[in-house]
């Protein structure tokens, strides 16, 4: 496998795996960071939930600041860190906030009360929020100009493009504004979440009224952020819709002097308040808090830089927040929607595109069954084709000889080929059963839409399991063959998204091994039923049996290292927060195991603490691709145990998810998991930051007289030299 990397690379490589297999050698006794012994459930021990995420993103904006990142790549960042930072706000800086209204006093593994978390994440918010704007005003914006992409400042245009504006305004902005005054007769005007909006100071036209009034105007969401100005041919121009509302105010407010305009952006809670013990229609319970989601309570504000004190006074004390709670922004407001600066088309200012290729077995195959009684089939998305997937829903739909299909449906596209193949089955008379989990937090209403559509053709729809979320990634496919029924399982790391296949990292793993099969069918049971099971065959199940079976796999290899065996863990995935599990990895590095994680997100786990975590390394990946596939690989003595699967190793995954983790036991498959791709990333020296035992991260370097090495770009290498 190593044989087609250019030279440095293979051996980078090959250095790499070597630290991973080298003998373990016996730890000595071991000792705390001070004389006296610590307690393995010392705050100090663990960083903070809330601050690893705002540090993962962090890592996120890094990428807009490499130069070696294409332009609209390094726009697209920018992009992702504030839809990133958005949901934050709406989910976890709400939760706080809920905990500190209901008077919880609870503090986290990192020792900090709901209160003390909000204090933290607004001083690191007051760090992070203008080192962003200023990228994008010193940086990203003049070099997006040298390249014939142009966001003006109002005042620098010139009389032609102020027609033209001017125009447009008339005749495609003013129909749709709606000035709300703020007075004794009109109360402050409702503010819906992530709404962008200007706020205006106004004086009356005649010289006796002076009063300063305040007005709110919503710049409308369904017209283009960036409204498009003629220019140079081949160039695009653009000045952003509010800059071209506040210039024209004057048409909204007849009769009254426009003293200025400032733009301001509010955040609410948007959680979905569920009680499903309550719930006589699931479906009906989540469409109407859909509908409430827009009118949860305030937990930002947000603001132009230039708003005077008075107003902002005002807007915080009419939505009910504290100065803590309001952000000043010295750019632009709502910068997730740079989203469509970063998709214009522009080849040459993007990374090159890439057609995911299909592994030989499956290159002339017609029938994927056949392929799959070959052997277990293992596939690395994107870099191999997320096709296979589809089509094997496709052809189970079609086969006269499959008699049953269920699967498990988290988040899917909008147009998903897997469902319509769903349905096409129901029409072709199998037995068709679907568990959707319509709380997948803002995929609900594609939820809805599709369990419908299923629930009309006749499939059997399960809305999840009462009191947990359905995030397993699961197929079984049940066919009648000569030899009797025969169970078909494909099990993923990611959702079924033909889409987020093209973008996210993942794994599939096809099977017909009678034990998976039989493990699959009773979980489907479970979902579907009233069965309860307990035990399972092979697989690892949430919320019965996952959280043991974790906990005894890294115990066991803390027992090897103390016997002097071949230990080792590695385990990659998209979050560590767990303390039961944190603990059990500072006992195996405590025994002398060596722990490697790859973590893209949080981590509450701090590494390198002397006689503590001294032989764990953290690291994280961020790069071209999102990195949400999790791997689990054990040494096990030298009988190495690998695993892949839906789960995380948080709190939410064991015990409030159905989660299904399988073992990868052929030998091929796990050299390719281990040998060809962990260790790539393991290589890796351009996109990899370290974790520091602060919680801070920093980029690891090239060796000296070494070139970066880029673990994503060098998959795809391969995945194009198979081609």
């Amino acid at each position: 496998m190593l044989e087609s990397l250019p030279s440095w690379d293979r051996e980078q490589v090959c250095r790499t795996l070597k630290e991973m297999t080298l003998p373990i050698k016996r730890s000595e006794p071991a000792r705390g960071p001070s004389n006296a012994p610590v307690r393995l459930d010392d705050p100090r021990l663990y960083f903070s939930r809330e601050l690893s995420w705002l540090e993962f993103n962090d890592r996120v904006l890094d990428e807009a600041y490499d130069v070696t990142n294409p332009l609209l790549e390094r726009v697209k960042f920018v992009a992702i860190h504030g839809t990133n930072l958005d949901e934050y706000f709406m989910i976890r800086v709400a939760g706080l906030v809920q905990q500190v209204e209901a008077g919880v006093h609870l503090p986290s593994l990192d020792g900090r009360l709901p209160t003390e978390e909000l204090h933290a994440i607004s001083a690191r918010l007051r760090i992070a929020l203008p080192r962003r704007q200023a990228l994008m005003r010193d940086c990203l914006l003049p070099e997006l100009a040298r390249n014939g992409i142009v966001v003006h400042a109002y005042d620098e245009i010139d009389e032609e493009g102020r027609r033209s504006l001017r125009q447009t305004f008339e005749e495609r902005i003013f129909p749709v504004l709606t000035p709300l005054g703020v007075d004794q007769a009109h109360p402050f005007p409702y503010i819906s979440n992530l709404s962008l909006s200007l706020g205006v100071e106004l004086i009356g036209g005649a010289a006796a009224d002076r009063q300063v009034r305040f007005a709110r105007v919503k710049v409308p969401q369904s017209l283009p952020r960036f409204v498009k100005i003629p220019g140079p041919i081949g160039e695009l121009h653009f000045v952003l819709l509010e800059e071209v509302i506040s210039h024209n105010l004057d048409d909204l407010f007849p009769g009254m002097k426009v003293v200025s305009a400032h733009a301001f952006r509010v955040t609410r809670d948007a959680d979905l308040d569920i009680q499903e013990d309550e719930a006589g229609d699931l479906l009906a319970v989540i469409e109407s808090e859909l509908r409430k989601r827009r009118f949860g309570e305030p937990v930002r504000l947000e603001a132009a830089r230039s708003m005077p004190q008075t107003m902002r006074d005002l807007l915080l004390e009419a939505l009910g927040l504290e100065p803590v709670d309001f952000y000043e922004i010295d750019g632009p407001l709502g910068i997730s929607d740079f989203w469509s600066l970063a998709t214009l088309d522009r080849p040459d200012l993007r990374e090159p595109s890439f057609n995911p290729v299909l592994p030989p077995r499956l290159r002339d195959c017609t029938d994927m069954f056949a392929a799959i009684r070959q052997g277990d089939l293992l596939l690395h998305h994107p870099y191999d084709s997320f096709d296979p997937v589809v089509r094997f829903v496709e052809q189970a739909a079609d086969d006269p000889s499959v008699l049953a299909i269920k699967q498990t449906l988290y988040r899917t596209s909008g147009t998903s080929p897997v469902v319509a193949a769903l349905m096409k089955a129901v029409e072709n008379g199998k037995q068709v059963a679907v568990v959707i989990e319509l709380k997948a937090r803002f995929d609900e209403e594609n939820n809805i839409h599709w369990a419908r559509r299923l629930e009309r053709v006749g499939a059997h729809v399960i809305y999840g399991v009462p009191g947990l979320k359905t995030h397993s990634k699961v197929t079984l496919v049940v066919r009648d063959e000569p030899e009797g029924l025969r169970r078909y399982v494909h099990v993923g790391t990611g959702n079924y998204n033909e889409k987020t296949a093209r973008i996210y990292t993942d794994f599939s793993l096809f099977t017909c091994r009678g034990e998976i099969g039989a493990d699959v069918t009773d979980l489907f049971n479970t979902m579907t039923g009233f069965a309860k099971h307990e035990r399972y065959r092979a697989l690892m199940i949430a919320p019965t049996t996952m959280r043991r079976s974790f906990l005894d796999l890294i115990g066991r290899e803390a027992e090897h290292a103390r016997a002097g065996r071949p230990c080792g863990i590695l385990a990659k995935m998209n979050s560590l927060c767990d303390g039961e599990i944190v603990r059990a990895l500072y006992v195996a590095s405590q025994a002398g195991v060596p722990i490697e994680l790859l973590v893209r997100g949080i981590c509450e786990l701090r590494p390198g603490i002397p006689g503590i975590s001294e032989t764990i390394r953290v690291r994280s990946i961020v790069g071209r691709f999102l990195e949400h596939s999790r791997v689990f690989v054990f040494t096990n003595g030298g009988r190495r145990e690998v695993l892949i699967g839906s789960a995380d190793w948080m709190g939410r995954n064991f015990d409030r998810r159905v989660e299904t983790v399988m073992p990868v036991d052929d030998p091929e498959l796990q050299a390719m998991l281990c040998e060809e791709i962990l260790a790539t990333l393991l290589a890796d020296t351009a996109k990899t930051r370290w974790m520091r035992s602060d919680g801070t991260y920093v980029r690891r370097e090239p060796a000296a007289g070494e070139l970066p090495f880029n673990a994503q770009d060098e998959l795809l290498r391969r995945a194009r030299s198979r081609d």
